[in-house]
C-alpha cells in the first residue's frame, strides 16, 4: 500500500511538473534577459577598461606650446625651451613635434595654406613627466618657462580628454544601471511564471497536500524546474551576447584607431562576465521558491 502511495506521489508530480523538458516562454525571455544583461555589462566594463588606459597613458604627459609669430625667433625660443626642459628634474623625456607633421595634421582644417608660412603656427613639444603627481609638476613647469617668455604654454593632455572620459565614465555607470534593471526584470519574470504554474496545478497541488506533501516539498517542484529553465535561457543568452562581443571587438580592432583599440576586456571581465548567468540561476530559483512558498503559505 505503501508503496503504491509513492508510486501514485510520483505520478503526480510528474504530471504536475515535467522534468524531461522545457517549455513555455520563460525559458526564451530569461535568455532575452540574459543576452542583454551580458552585452550591457561587457559594455561598461569595457568603457571601464579604456578611461583606465586613457587616465594612465595621459596622466604623464604634457605639450609645451611656444606661441610666437616671428618663425625664427620661435624656432630659438623652442631651442631654449628643450634646453631647459632637459634639465628640469620633473621631465623625463622631450619630444619637439616636427613642423610637417604638424602640417600634414591641420592640413584637413586649413587647407594647403598651412605650410605657406603666413599662418603662424606655434612650436609644439611634448614632454613626458616623471611619476607622481602631475598637476604639481605642471604648475611648476608653467612657473619655469614663464621666466624665459610669456609666450610659453604648457597643457597636459588629460586635461584635453577629461570631458571624454567623464562621458565614458558615465555611460558605465548606466550600463551597470541596466544591469542591474535586468536583474529586478528577471526576478519579476520568474515571480510571474511561478504564480501562474501555482494558479494552474492548484487542484494537483491539493492533491499532493492529501497525500502528505508539504509546503517545502512542493516549491522543490517549481524550484527545480524554474532552475531549468533558468539553466537552458541563461546559457543560450550568454552564448549569443558571446558571440555578438567577439564579433563587436574584431570590427574595434579592424578601425585601427588607439582608443576604440582600447576597448578591450582582460581576463578578470570575462570572468564576472561568466559569472552572470550563474548569479542568474540562483536569483532565479530562490525567487521561484520563495513565491511558491508564499502562494502556498496564502492558500491554507
Amino acid at each position: 500500500m505503501a508503496g503504491g502511495n509513492r508510486r501514485s506521489a510520483a505520478a503526480a508530480r510528474h504530471r504536475l511538473l515535467p522534468a524531461g523538458r522545457v517549455a513555455g516562454p520563460m525559458p526564451w525571455i530569461i535568455a532575452i534577459m540574459m543576452f542583454l544583461t551580458v552585452l550591457a555589462a561587457a559594455a561598461g566594463l569595457g568603457l571601464g577598461t579604456v578611461v583606465r588606459a586613457m587616465r594612465a597613458d595621459l596622466a604623464g604627459r604634457a605639450t609645451v606650446q611656444v606661441v610666437e609669430a616671428d618663425a625664427q625667433q620661435r624656432d630659438r625660443l623652442s631651442a631654449r625651451v628643450q634646453q631647459a626642459l632637459r634639465g628640469n628634474r620633473d621631465v623625463r623625456q622631450v619630444a619637439p613635434v616636427p613642423a610637417a607633421t604638424l602640417a600634414q595634421q591641420l592640413r584637413p582644417w586649413l587647407g594647403a595654406d598651412v605650410t605657406s608660412g603666413d599662418l603662424p603656427i606655434p612650436a609644439l613639444i611634448d614632454i613626458s613627466l616623471t611619476p607622481g603627481d602631475a598637476t604639481a609638476k605642471v604648475d611648476r613647469l608653467r612657473r619655469s618657462l614663464a621666466t624665459l617668455s610669456p609666450s610659453l604654454r604648457v597643457e597636459p593632455h588629460a586635461a584635453f580628454l577629461a570631458p571624454l572620459a567623464g562621458l565614458l565614465t558615465a555611460l558605465g555607470w548606466l550600463s551597470g544601471g541596466l544591469v542591474l534593471l535586468m536583474g529586478l526584470a528577471t526576478g519579476a519574470v520568474v515571480v510571474l511564471a511561478a504564480r501562474g504554474a501555482h494558479d494552474s496545478h492548484r487542484t494537483m497541488i491539493e492533491v499532493l497536500h492529501l497525500m502528505g506533501a508539504t509546503d517545502v516539498q512542493i516549491a522543490r517542484l517549481f524550484q527545480r524546474r524554474i532552475a531549468l529553465d533558468a539553466t537552458m535561457g541563461g546559457a543560450l543568452g550568454f552564448s549569443f551576447a558571446v558571440l555578438v562581443i567577439l564579433l563587436i571587438g574584431a570590427r574595434l580592432s579592424a578601425t585601427g584607431s588607439q582608443l576604440m583599440g582600447a576597448v578591450a576586456l582582460p581576463w578578470t571581465s570575462w570572468a564576472l562576465l561568466a559569472a552572470l548567468p550563474i548569479a542568474g540561476i540562483l536569483l532565479s530559483t530562490l525567487t521561484g521558491r520563495w513565491t511558491v512558498l508564499r502562494a502556498l503559505g496564502r492558500s491554507l
